[in-house]
């Protein structure tokens, strides 16, 4: 008997799923395990494996299209069972009709009409049997002048082109320039839809607040290069970072919070989420228990899963549950910014890139290494004094990465 296999839920912000590719076609054999096809969520394209056995009998939606999750992805049963009436039956009124997107370039052609100067005949023409009338002189003038016969209006008899209006005809000064106006249009992948959709709601439900603060990373500048002078060891700024964040975390635990509308979670563990730009968006795994790693546990989990964010190997477990989350584009040359809040956490802090200005020292100016950071913190849990507290912790520990090794 037929079993319908449906779109499943592989996140628990997924609605719906686009497949990436099948690895099935409708005929093949089909066992328990088999992998059926890759369906891209809205956070990561993952591997679906078939539940069921038996033959692939219909394939309910293509590769590149999308569907709502539950609806037919596919229907497995026995070779040669007519599955019409089931397809048939699982449709509805309100079941959208999945179509894939190819929008073509589109382009608009704009024609600049001539303008002619005050003193300059209109083009006019006078045909008899399909012929312009004009002398045999008037003929000849105009063609050693390289002027077409048909723009002359003439002047004589009926219309007649005649020598004087060769000799008196201007070209006409025209502004002709075609114009092209194009553009393209791509379909929305679902990480960006739930991106837009989750940015909004952090950004018009939690009312945010911004601090700043510079960092003097001269020492950080040195102890890193001491750090990375050990054999198989490569830490970058960022996680240094991470690591003062999660030590500072632990002793301000309001900004280490979240809220939940009845209540106001404190939590206890230290998870830091660490944003990750890819080409369809931001993706945000978590580094767990970050203040109790060391930075070199720290560099490798970090670099573990930019790559598995850049192939999209990233599963739900790597990106939930964080307390805290760090956004750094200073390796974008971006000096200073303000990041939106990755609900339901309280604060998320935005880092800019280290910035070599004058400052001044001991009553002397002198060459400095300044790092801003902006702390995003949501005023229904976080008050300015909270934030202000966490984020002079935050500065003394990575103007004194020493301490960070208590």
């Amino acid at each position: 008997m037929a079993e319908i296999v449906r779109m499943p839920r592989l996140s628990d912000t997924m609605t719906e799923g686009t497949v990436a590719k099948w690895h099935k076609k409708v005929g093949d054999a089909i066992s328990e395990g088999d992998l059926l096809a890759e369906i891209e969520t809205d956070k990561a394209t993952m591997e679906f494996e078939s539940f069921q056995e038996g033959v692939l009998l219909h394939i309910g939606v293509g590769e590149s299209e999308t569907a709502a999750v539950d609806c037919i992805l596919a229907i497995l049963g026995e070779a040669g069972e007519d599955v019409t009436a089931l397809v048939e039956a699982d449709a509805s009124p309100e079941t959208p009709e999945v179509k894939e997107v190819n929008t073509p370039v589109a382009e608009v052609k704009i024609e600049v009409e001539p303008t002619v100067t005050a003193n300059a005949p209109v083009k006019a023409k006078k045909l008899i049997d399909g012929r312009i009338v004009a002398s045999p002189l008037a003929k000849r003038l105009a063609d050693e002048k390289g002027i077409d016969i048909s723009s002359i209006t003439g002047s004589g008899d009926g219309g007649r082109v005649i020598k004087r209006d060769v000799d008196n005809y201007q070209a006409p000064v025209a502004n002709s320039i075609e114009y092209l106006e194009s553009y393209s249009e791509e379909p929305v992948s679902q990480m960006r839809k739930v991106i837009a959709r989750r940015l909004a709601e952090s950004k018009f439900s939690a009312p945010h607040f911004y601090l700043s603060i510079s960092v003097d990373m001269d020492n950080a500048i040195v102890a890193r290069k001491a750090i990375n002078a050990l054999p198989d060891t490569k830490v970058s700024f960022n996680d240094l970072v991470v690591k003062a964040c999660a030590m500072a975390l632990r002793e301000h635990p309001t900004v280490n919070s979240s809220w939940r509308e009845d209540v106001i979670r404190r939590n206890h563990h230290v998870n830091v989420g660490v944003a990750i730009a890819i080409e369809d968006g931001l993706l945000v795994p978590v580094v767990r228990y970050t203040d109790t790693k060391s930075l070199s546990d720290i560099s490798g989990e970090v670099k573990e899963f930019a790559k598995k964010a850049k192939d999209k190997k990233l599963q739900p477990e790597d990106w939930e549950g964080s307390t805290f989350t760090i956004s750094n584009l200073g390796m974008f040359g971006i000096d200073e910014f303000t990041a939106i809040i990755n609900t339901p956490d309280a604060c998320i802090l935005a880092v800019g890139g280290i910035q070599q200005v004058p400052v001044v020292k001991d009553g002397q100016v002198v060459p400095g290494n300044l790092m801003k950071l902006t702390l995003s913190c949501d005023h229904r849990v976080v008050d300015g004094a909270s934030g202000a507290a966490f984020l002079n912790t935050l500065k003394t520990y990575l103007q004194n990465p020493v301490t960070m090794l208590k």
